[in-house]
C-alpha cells in the first residue's frame, strides 16, 4: 500500500465531509443510504437493496464486488483501505440519488468504471468512510454507421467498443487504448491514446456529446452543461466534476488493410542507435505509422543486457509501409516477411498481445481477458532527442536496477496539430514521444513490492535530465501520487492540488480550477488528485469565460 494513500486525515476527519460519529461505521452507512436512497429517487423503486453491497450486511457478494474490477494486486490486500458500501447502478437515476444522498450524508464519493487507476484511486480512499459507485452495469454500445456515432455507457470497455463497431462496419475504428479491458468512462475523460493517435489524436478529441450527473444531482448534456464543462471533461478527468455517464464519440474510417510488426534488437544488436535514430524520425513519419519501443532489461547468455522492441501499427498495407520505413529509417532493416497484414479490429488483438490465428474476436467481449498483476507506473514527456551516450547511461541504468522497462510512445502528426487548450488534455506540439515507466510482479512478498517501487522512483529521478521541465509534465491517465496529493483546504489545498495538477494539465490547469469552483464549489467530487477549488470562492463568485 503506498505511504501516499494514507497521508494525514486531519483535513478530512475537521471538514464537513465526514457522516457523523454515530453513523460513521459501515453499517450504520449501510442503512442510512438504505434509507436514503429511495427517497431522493426521482420515481418510487424497489430496487435499491438490490443494487447496495455492505461489508457488514453482504459481506461475501460485497467481496465480490469489490475485487471483480481492481486491476493492481497492489491495491487489493487485507492493509488496503476498503469502501463502507459499494452501489452498483443500473438505470441514471439510481446515479442521481447515489450522489444526493452521498451530499447528504457527507460521505466520500468514488466513481469506477474500468478499476484500471493504476494507483486504485476510484476504489481506495484516504478518508475514513467512502463509498464506490461502480459504474460497470452502464456498458452499453449503440453504434450508428450512418452517422459515424456512437454512444457509449462510461462502464463499458474498449474492447465491447471496438467489437461493437467491428459489427456494424469493417472499415470504421475508433483511435484509444490498446488494452481491451480498460473502462470507457476514465478513459476517454483523462485524453486516452492509442495507436492512431499520429492519424487521429487523441480519444477526446473525437467526443461530441457527453452525459453526466453533476453535484446537484443533474443529468447534464453538453447543451445543458456548457461549453466549459464540456471542455473540462475531455482529457480534465471526469472524477473531478460529476459522474460520466456516457459520452457520444465520432467514428473515423481505418483501411480494409492495416500492418503490424514486432523487431528486436538488443545492445549487442546496435540498439542504442535505432533508439537514437528513431528518435529523429517520429515527427517526420508518415501520419499513418505508429511506432512504440518497448526498452526492458533481458538475461541473454546468463548477462543482463537491454533489449529495445519496436513495435508498429501502420494503416496500410506492407509494401507502402516497407518503402516508407526504407526511406526514412533503413537502419532498422524492416523486410517485407517481418510485416503482417491484418484488418483493423485483428490489429486490436495484436497489441493487446493475443495470437491473430488463433484468438476469436470475441475475446474482446471478456471483460476479464487480462492478467492482473502488482504494478507501478510513472510518465515522463521528451521533447528534445536524448544523445547516444545519454541513451548508454539510460540503459546502463535500467541494467543495473533490473526490473523495470519503459515505453516510448511516438508523439507527431495529428497531434502536433491540435491546440494544447482545444481540450484539457495539453500535451501536444513540442513532445516528441511520451515514456511509461512499467514494472509489473506477481509475487506478494512486501520486499519485492519495496524493492520494484523504489526501482521505478530512481529510474524517474535518474531521468530529470532528459525529459520536459517547468514543469516535468505527466499523462493523467498513468496516474502517479508520486507526484503530489491533494491535502488540506482552503489555500492549503489549492496549492497542493498545483503541484501534481500543473504536471497533468499545465497551461490548462488554472482554467480546470475555474470550472471545478464553478461546478462544484463545495469540492464533494474529490480524490488524492482531484483539480482543486479556488480558496474562498463560491459559484456566484466564479464567472467563466
Amino acid at each position: 500500500m503506498s505511504s501516499h494513500m494514507l497521508f494525514s486525515l486531519t483535513f478530512f476527519l475537521c471538514s464537513c465531509f465526514i457522516i457523523s460519529n454515530g453513523a460513521s461505521n459501515p453499517n450504520s452507512i449501510y442503512k442510512s443510504f438504505l434509507q436514503c436512497l429511495p427517497a431522493q429517487s426521482p420515481r418510487p423503486d424497489p430496487s435499491f437493496s438490490a443494487i447496495v453491497y455492505s461489508s457488514v450486511a453482504n459481506s461475501s457478494s460485497y467481496t465480490t464486488v469489490l475485487q471483480e474490477y481492481i486491476k493492481n494486486r497492489r491495491l487489493n490486500t487485507t492493509a488496503t483501505p476498503k469502501p463502507a458500501i459499494i452501489i452498483t447502478p443500473t438505470k441514471e437515476s439510481h446515479v442521481q440519488a447515489a450522489v444526493l444522498c452521498a451530499k447528504k450524508l457527507r460521505v466520500q464519493i468514488k466513481i469506477r468504471s474500468g478499476g484500471h487507476d493504476y494507483e486504485g484511486i476510484s476504489y481506495v480512499s484516504s478518508e475514513k468512510n467512502f463509498i464506490v459507485l461502480d459504474m460497470f452495469n452502464f456498458r452499453n454500445v449503440d453504434v450508428n454507421i450512418a452517422t459515424e456515432t456512437a454512444v457509449v455507457q462510461a462502464g463499458a470497455q474498449l474492447g465491447e467498443l471496438y467489437y461493437r463497431i467491428w459489427e456494424k462496419s469493417k472499415v470504421h475504428g475508433f483511435p484509444a487504448g490498446v488494452c481491451p479491458t480498460v473502462g470507457v468512462g476514465g478513459h476517454l475523460s483523462g485524453g486516452g491514446y492509442g495507436t492512431m493517435l499520429r492519424k487521429y489524436g487523441l480519444s477526446v478529441d473525437h467526443i461530441i456529446d457527453a452525459k453526466i450527473v453533476d453535484v446537484k444531482g443533474r443529468i447534464l448534456d453538453r447543451k445543458s452543461m456548457g461549453e466549459d464543462l464540456f471542455w473540462a471533461i475531455r482529457g480534465g478527468g471526469g472524477a473531478s466534476f460529476g459522474v460520466i455517464i456516457s459520452y457520444t464519440i465520432k467514428l473515423v474510417p481505418v483501411p480494409a488493410v492495416n500492418t503490424v510488426f514486432r523487431i528486436m534488437k538488443t545492445v549487442a544488436e546496435n540498439a542504442t542507435d535505432l533508439v537514437h535514430k528513431w528518435q529523429t524520425i517520429v515527427s517526420a513519419m508518415n501520419n499513418n505509422l505508429f511506432i512504440r519501443i518497448l526498452l526492458q532489461p533481458v538475461t541473454v547468455n546468463r548477462q543482463i543486457t537491454l533489449r529495445a522492441s519496436f513495435v508498429a501499427h501502420f494503416l496500410g498495407d506492407s509494401a507502402t509501409l516497407v518503402a516508407e520505413m526504407n526511406k526514412i529509417f533503413p537502419e532498422l532493416g524492416l523486410k517485407k516477411q517481418d510485416c503482417t497484414e491484418v484488418s483493423w479490429i485483428q490489429s486490436i488483438l495484436y497489441w493487446a498481445n493475443f495470437d491473430i490465428n488463433t484468438t476469436s474476436i470475441n475475446i474482446l467481449l471478456n471483460r476479464h481477458s487480462d492478467n492482473v498483476n502488482f504494478l507501478k507506473r510513472k510518465s515522463d514527456y521528451v521533447q528534445t532527442p536524448i544523445s547516444k551516450s545519454g541513451l548508454t547511461s539510460i540503459f546502463n541504468k535500467m541494467v543495473e536496477l533490473g526490473k523495470v522497462g519503459l515505453v516510448f510512445n511516438s508523439y507527431g502528426g495529428r497531434m502536433n496539430e491540435i491546440p494544447a487548450d482545444a481540450t484539457a488534455f495539453p500535451h501536444r506540439a513540442g513532445n516528441l514521444f511520451k515514456i511509461q515507466y512499467s514494472v509489473n510482479w506477481n509475487d506478494a512478498d512486501p520486499k519485492l513490492e519495496q524493492n520494484y517501487m523504489n526501482q521505478s522512483r530512481v529510474l524517474y529521478k535518474f531521468m530529470a535530465d532528459y525529459v520536459s521541465k517547468n514543469p516535468r509534465s505527466t499523462f493523467l491517465n498513468y496516474r502517479d501520487l508520486d507526484i503530489g496529493v491533494m491535502n488540506g483546504t482552503g489555500m492549503i489545498g489549492y496549492k497542493s492540488g498545483r503541484v501534481y495538477g500543473e504536471k497533468y494539465f499545465m497551461g490548462n490547469f488554472d482554467r480546470l480550477v475555474k470550472i471545478k469552483t464553478a461546478v462544484d464549489p463545495d469540492n464533494f467530487f474529490r480524490n488524492e488528485q482531484s483539480i482543486p477549488v479556488l480558496p474562498g470562492k463560491s459559484r456566484k463568485m466564479t464567472k467563466l469565460n
